[in-house]
């Protein structure tokens, strides 16, 4: 294992073990703090329990953030070719994303009822301004040369979308995606503990929040929306990798000559 891909692991065990050690030091009441011992030998003594509702969880943070990143790049398209357009949508879009969304989960649950519903349509809500911004600066940020030369071969401007613009904002779409994923992750969460629906790791910890005595079963659903979170990024990273292999930030650095260290010197 090489330490780039140790480093992370690294990191993960000292923050457990600062947990783990604070915990039990301190004499931390349960009903305040778990160590994460106790909560991973509950995850797993429930595992069957926690693999479905993670994989319901999973289904409403996934499925919208797709619907969230699919809109966003048709509407991203047409305001990154039209200013005004883009400085009529800029004060929805900044007031989506800045009003709290826990304010309103209430009266969506109420219109669309318990279950998916609601779990879709506030993850792709309130992860689309995001995705839009990065798709406007995304496809704007072309070299003016490249532009010139598919003008020079008569490019359609559908060429132009999927050969250059959609290639120059995949690499923003990325890093959005990476803050987009955790926020999905906490709204899903939310909105299924919200819903009056008891499928997802957010209704596990709805009840176990109810009553002081499951604080072993709510700090399992934390990590277990934990362990989701960290494997949809590292997912996310590989995707990147294998679409992104053209990109100079995916590129490894070149190795120097042999010799160039003396030279150096």
């Amino acid at each position: 294992m090489n330490r780039r891909a140790f480093a992370p692991l690294v990191g993960i065990v000292l923050f457990l073990a600062v947990w783990e050690g604070f915990v039990r030091v301190f004499h931390v009441r349960k009903f305040i703090l778990r160590a994460p011992s106790t909560a991973v030998n509950y995850l797993w003594r429930f595992r069957g329990d926690y693999l479905d509702a993670a994989w319901v969880t999973v289904q409403h943070s996934m499925l919208g953030l797709l619907f969230a990143l699919l809109i966003a790049l048709v509407i991203g398209a047409v305001l990154a070719s039209n200013r005004f357009a883009e400085r009529a949508t800029q004060p929805i879009l900044v007031l989506v994303q800045v009003v709290p969304w826990l304010a309103y989960v209430s009266s969506v649950v109420l219109w669309l009822g318990s279950g998916t519903g609601p779990a879709l349509f506030m993850v792709t809500l309130v992860c689309l301004p995001a995705f839009i911004f990065a798709t406007v600066d995304g496809m704007r940020n072309v070299e003016p040369a490249t532009l010139e030369l598919m003008s020079s071969v008569d490019a359609s401007r559908r060429e132009v979308l999927f050969r250059v613009r959609l290639p120059s904002a995949a690499p923003t779409l990325f890093t959005t995606a990476r803050f987009n994923v955790g926020l999905s992750l906490a709204i899903a969460y939310y909105v299924e503990g919200a819903n009056f629906s008891n499928r997802g790791i957010g209704a596990i910890g709805r009840k176990a929040a109810a009553s002081a005595d499951q604080s072993d079963r709510l700090w399992a659903a934390v990590f277990s929306i934990a362990i989701v979170g960290v494997t949809a990024l590292l997912l996310l990273s590989l995707l990147e990798r294998t679409m992104l292999h053209w990109h100079a930030a995916q590129r490894t650095e070149p190795r120097k000559p042999q010799g160039s260290e003396a030279h150096d010197s």
